[in-house]
């Protein structure tokens, strides 16, 4: 990826609703030679897709949390997204490095929905412990991180 596609990525990771027209302007191009360009990171994969972004606290999220997940043996990356995918307060779940196996993601709208969770991630069968830290306040929270 070149300097100039990575400037349009910017741009866009800025405000993903600009037109290629506005995006052009900062980086410097048309917009036809920006749509060519986002067409083609498109195909290639560099840009998987567009989406909202919303706000949790406008959305009724008041807590956010990060669980560590250990298991008994080795869990694969689809096993975990069998047993989380179907809890809707699990925003993200990742494997990880360290004692921890994996990482889940999750925001609610209260301590109790958090402690539903928690329970709920508890009676998978592979997880043998968890640990929860809640989150205090987001100090950088950069788009599509």
């Amino acid at each position: 990826m070149d300097a100039v596609n990575r400037a349009i990525v910017g741009e866009l990771l800025r405000d993903g609703r600009a037109t290629y027209q506005e995006v052009g302007s900062v980086v410097g191009l048309s917009a036809p030679a920006v749509k060519r360009r986002v067409d083609l990171m498109m195909a290639r994969g560099e840009i998987a897709g567009f989406t909202v972004r919303v706000d949790p606290q406008a959305m009724g999220w008041t807590l956010e949390g990060y669980v560590e997940i250990f298991c008994s043996g080795i869990v694969s990356p689809a096993v975990l997204e069998r047993d989380f995918a179907p809890i809707p307060e699990v925003v993200r779940v990742s494997t990880v490095t360290g004692d921890a196996d994996a990482m889940v993601h999750v925001m609610a709208s209260s301590m109790e929905q958090i402690e539903h969770v928690v329970e709920r991630i508890r009676t998978v069968t592979h997880v043998v412990k968890t640990r929860t830290a809640l989150v205090m306040s987001r100090v950088v929270d950069r788009p599509g991180a």
